[in-house]
């Protein structure tokens, strides 16, 4: 049975090809600045993909054992990011690439990770606070200390990751209706929609080299970002124009996450998923 394939989309060629295929429900693929292997997570467990001998390696990460698909690994390779619960909800660690101890840096729950700046200083990430339960975007350093709060409110706003230059953070938010594609200023200022369509658009990943951007469509009508639905991923321009589906498949919650891209910008993972039913 395959119920999870993580592939590896190459834009030149604009084909796909299986890196694994497993049973088990993997999720979320970040691809390591080396190249050499991708991060995923599955069960409450983080495992790495080497891209020569594709396989899932489990890594140490400690006394967290119920990680979500909310990880990501810094610019120069040698941290990694993770969300995972302890009694309170998602809060955010820290710890070496090759695992070891972790260090807790989101000061409240629930928070969720979702970008490194790529200068290494700082990270991005959504959380509920206050006893409520709206999200928004907020950015912290990565050594700790108070958290800043770039969205109010405004709708539900999710899925943040910063642009190559380091100068903006792209977003989805539903402000407006439904989850449509949004960018903001590191610092929270100019907040716009990059477009407007029917689709519902979570999850925008925009290139290390500066000329594309990713992201994930739901069909018309869907609440939150679900699993098991036909999606599509889409290619834009870093200004959202330009758009194109590149792929349609069942996917949803776990096909990408979090930043995914090739560290050239050349290609992305994603994981796809058996339909329901089969």
């Amino acid at each position: 049975m395959m119920r999870s394939s993580l592939e590896i989309y190459d834009l030149a060629s604009g084909r796909s090809r299986v890196v694994l295929q497993t049973d088990a429900v993997i999720e979320a693929p970040n691809w390591a600045p080396s190249g050499d292997h991708l991060l995923v997570n599955g069960g409450g467990r983080l495992f790495r993909v080497p891209l020569d001998a594709p396989r899932l390696v489990p890594l140490d990460t400690g006394h967290a054992m119920r990680l979500n698909n909310d990880h990501g690994i810094s610019p120069d390779g040698k941290w990694l990011a993770i969300s995972s619960h302890r009694g309170r909800g998602s809060e955010i660690f820290v710890m070496p690439a090759a695992g070891g101890t972790l260090r807790l840096v989101s000061p409240d729950a629930p928070s969720w990770w979702h970008g490194w700046s790529p200068d290494g200083t700082r990270l991005a990430y959504v959380a509920a606070r206050n006893e409520r339960r709206v999200i928004d975007v907020y950015t912290i350093a990565v050594a700790g200390g108070e958290e800043t709060r770039l969205t109010w409110g405004e709708g539900h706003c999710d899925g943040p990751d910063y642009s190559p230059d380091g100068a903006h953070i792209y977003y989805n938010c539903d402000r407006d209706g439904h989850a449509q594609i949004w960018v903001m200023g590191a610092d929270g200022s100019g907040q716009r929609k990059l477009f407007a369509d029917d689709h519902v658009n979570w999850f925008p990943h925009p290139s290390p080299c500066g000329r594309h951007l990713l992201y994930l469509a739901y069909p018309p009508g869907t609440t939150g970002h679900p699993a098991d639905l036909p999606v599509a991923l889409v290619l834009a321009d870093t200004q959202g124009a330009n758009r194109r589906r590149v792929l349609e498949f069942n996917g949803g919650q776990g096909t990408m996450n979090v930043p995914n891209w090739a560290p050239d910008g050349s290609a992305f993972a994603y994981v796809r998923y058996e339909a329901p039913g089969r």
